[in-house]
């Protein structure tokens, strides 16, 4: 009788630790999903990187000279200088 309690009992053993693997907390498949999760919020943070980048050169572009106030001035707000002629193309 001993000896069929033993194998018994590692197989139930086996079969917990298998279900751990594939329905617990750290089970394949919550693992991949939250790898896609990371994933995604790594792009999401690549693009405000670049965003932020984008936005840190036109600050200090605005700090440093007066060309991109004009840029900004010429295109926003549709500043003309005298005696210059303002012709706005719109595409078909």
């Amino acid at each position: 009788m001993v000896s069929r309690i033993v194998p018994v009992i590692l197989l139930a053993l086996l079969g917990a630790l298998h279900a751990q693997l594939w329905l617990g907390r750290g089970s394949v498949p919550r693992v991949n999903e939250m790898q896609r999760q990371i994933d995604a919020q790594k792009a999401a943070n690549d693009h405000a990187r670049q965003i932020n980048a984008r936005l840190t050169s036109e600050v200090h572009d605005l700090k440093e000279g007066l060309d991109m106030v004009e840029e900004k001035a010429r295109s926003e707000l549709g500043m003309v200088r005298p005696n210059e002629v303002y012709v706005q193309f719109t595409p078909r």
